[in-house]
């Protein structure tokens, strides 16, 4: 009896000793997502004061931005599970990290080009989607400003991954809160035109995200150069060499992390391009409401990448027990606190949405109205948004990647963007339909993720038994 006692309490204490690992890694990340989405709610609140035409160019523009930055992002964030593997290993991590991070700057580069040349066009994308013509021009104006802050962004996310992956981000926090307060300002002068400085309007909006996202990485290379934890690593002497060896790892892993979350944000861009078509105003609103809910999605988001580096040091260190205890702790924080997020939309939509919009204002009134319809249903899924979140960096530190894209595929675009198509512009719910397609495409991506895991983890517990 009293050794099962010990061991009962050894287990327990192994758990609370992974909840304090976890939520110590996870919280400057999610510190330092929601500071990235701080810039885009920065973009939306200045724009939304200009008016209900800019803001509703500057979703068009975002939204057709955010489908290739998503993609690199996600060959960017491939970086993560590789690095957490060799720290779990300890063999050779100095060499192997740096191979991994300098083939991520190289990554970094490549994927920038192409996306530098479709953004640079986004007008012509947009008018040929059907979007009105003077709504396409202002975004076009638009991206062509923001397209520039996308390769240093890569590049930050690199070097953020890094500082994550032998879990000590608080640094990367640091120059994401900076580089908020240097877009906020930079709104302000640029777009009204402060303090002497020309009024750029839409453009100075770009201009001002373009400069913050420099500042940033720029300041990740002073940590990691300075910084005596990771100045060791030298990671950019003989950056020109290539390492095809790890370069193919790198796109092997990547490329079914970044279709996967490319199939996301599509799906949330089909549907702004879907709200544009039903009307400005229900493109106004929609902008406001995936702009809460993003900035709640942040959180589990940081939890995901602290997830595929709990998991991925179990995993090269061939733990088992360990790989399910990051997992389920990760899966507990996420889920947990999206159950809250989604209390806080249904109870105060009003509150929310007044960091955005002038709810007060007879002219934002249809605007208003239809904010708090669309809260209604996005706080339905805003459980399943975490759960997917989550078990989707779970098994990405297991470097399981290629299946988790199909379930994308097939959730996303195979259930989520065909129903709300039919409930919006068939059955007659306008936006509401397209809402409620969302949220049956994330909450079917969840369970196939949640089974993916429940497999995985059984199967390791099978065979961690003597």
């Amino acid at each position: 009896m009293s050794t099962i006692k010990a061991d009962a309490g050894a287990s327990g204490h192994l758990w609370r000793e992974e909840f304090k690992a976890t939520l110590s890694l996870a919280w400057p990340l999610v510190l330092t997502n929601l500071a990235q989405t701080a810039m885009t709610a920065t973009d939306v609140m200045v724009l939304g004061r200009v008016g209900p035409s800019t803001l509703a160019a500057s979703a068009l523009g975002a939204n057709l931005y955010m489908a290739p930055l998503v993609f690199g992002l996600g060959l960017m964030l491939a970086t993560v599970p590789m690095m957490a593997r060799e720290v779990g290993r300890r063999r050779n991590s100095v060499r192997d990290l740096r191979r991994t991070v300098r083939q991520g700057l190289w990554v970094a580069v490549l994927i920038a080009l192409p996306i530098w040349v479709l953004l640079w066009n986004g007008e012509s994308i947009l008018l040929a989607m059907g979007q009105e013509p003077a709504l396409a021009a202002e975004a076009g104006r638009y991206l062509r400003a923001l397209q520039w802050g996308l390769l240093p962004f890569f590049l930050y996310v690199v070097l953020r991954s890094f500082v994550a992956s032998l879990e000590r981000p608080g640094w990367a926090t640091v120059t994401a809160f900076a580089a908020v307060a240097i877009n906020l300002v930079g709104n302000l002068v640029l777009v009204f035109g402060y303090f002497g400085f020309p009024r750029f309007g839409i453009v100075g909006s770009g201009i001002a995200t373009s400069t913050a996202n420099f500042i940033m990485f720029i300041g990740m290379v002073l940590v990691v150069m300075l910084d005596r934890r990771f100045r060791r690593y030298r990671l950019f002497g003989r950056f020109w060499r290539p390492d095809w060896q790890r370069l193919r790892q790198l796109l092997w892993l990547g490329l079914p992390i970044a279709t996967m979350m490319a199939f996301e944000v599509t799906l949330f861009n089909a549907a702004a391009f879907m709200m544009g078509l039903i009307g400005a105003s229900s493109l106004a609103a929609y902008a406001v409401v995936i702009q809460l809910c993003s900035i709640s999605f942040m959180v589990p988001q940081g939890i995901n990448q602290a997830a595929t580096v709990r998991v991925g040091i179990a995993y090269g260190a061939h733990d088992r027990q360990a790989i399910a205890r990051a997992g389920w702790t990760s899966f507990a924080l996420g889920v947990g606190f999206m159950a809250c997020s989604a209390s806080a939309m249904m109870l105060l939509p009003r509150t929310l949405l007044g960091g955005f919009i002038d709810v007060t204002s007879p002219a934002n009134a249809e605007v208003v109205q239809l904010s708090i319809g669309f809260l209604a249903v996005a706080a339905l899924f805003q459980i399943v948004d975490g759960a997917q979140a989550v078990m989707a960096g779970v098994l990405r530190g297991l470097h399981d990647t290629t299946l988790p894209m199909i379930y994308a595929a097939i959730g996303y675009w195979g259930i989520g963007m065909p129903l709300g198509i039919v409930l919006a512009f068939h059955l007659g719910f306008d936006g509401r339909g397209v809402w409620m397609g969302l949220s049956a495409g994330l909450a079917s991506v969840a369970v196939l993720l949640l089974a993916r895991w429940l497999r995985r983890e059984r199967l390791a517990a099978f065979r961690a038994m003597p």
